[in-house]
């Protein structure tokens, strides 16, 4: 059932790398003189002791870009909204769906895939079901080194 493998990250150390920017056409004469940096921890992780990662596993979200072997940056702290992209832990397993509110004053909430070949999850037993964390920020890798 569990589409996400949860993988505790250890954000202490600065992850920097000299310019940022790519551009794709000619290079800009003021690239030399360029200073910034990426700061992976500082650009992507607001709260270190809250945020995961996880590794995608499965075709349940290829339609919103999200493929078997992605990493994705869960953040506990992160208040989920309509439509917001979560991982539950249902069913005695970790999920990660589309969090679709429309039904909440019915009762129930639905977990949505985005893939029409995977099943909507209808949760009306909040007992059996929680809110793991938000999903904010995707990793791909194109290349195995």
């Amino acid at each position: 059932m569990g589409n996400i493998k949860i993988i505790k990250g250890v954000f202490e150390e600065k992850l920097e790398l000299q310019d940022a920017s790519i551009v794709a056409g000619f290079p800009s004469p003021a690239d030399d003189y360029l200073h910034d940096t990426l700061d992976f921890n500082r650009d992507f992780i607001k709260h270190p002791e809250a945020t995961f990662y996880g590794k995608v596993e499965g075709e349940s979200m290829r339609d919103a870009g999200l493929f078997d072997g992605d990493r994705v940056i869960i953040d506990r702290a992160v208040e989920p909204h309509h439509m917001s992209i979560v991982v539950a832990w249902w069913d005695g397993g970790f999920t990660m769906k589309y969090l679709d509110l429309t039904h909440r004053s019915e009762g129930y909430i639905e977990l949505r895939p985005a893939n029409p070949d995977f099943p909507v999850f209808k949760i009306d037993n909040p007992d059996e079901f929680e809110i793991w964390g938000t999903v904010i920020h995707m990793i791909r890798t194109f290349e195995k080194i």
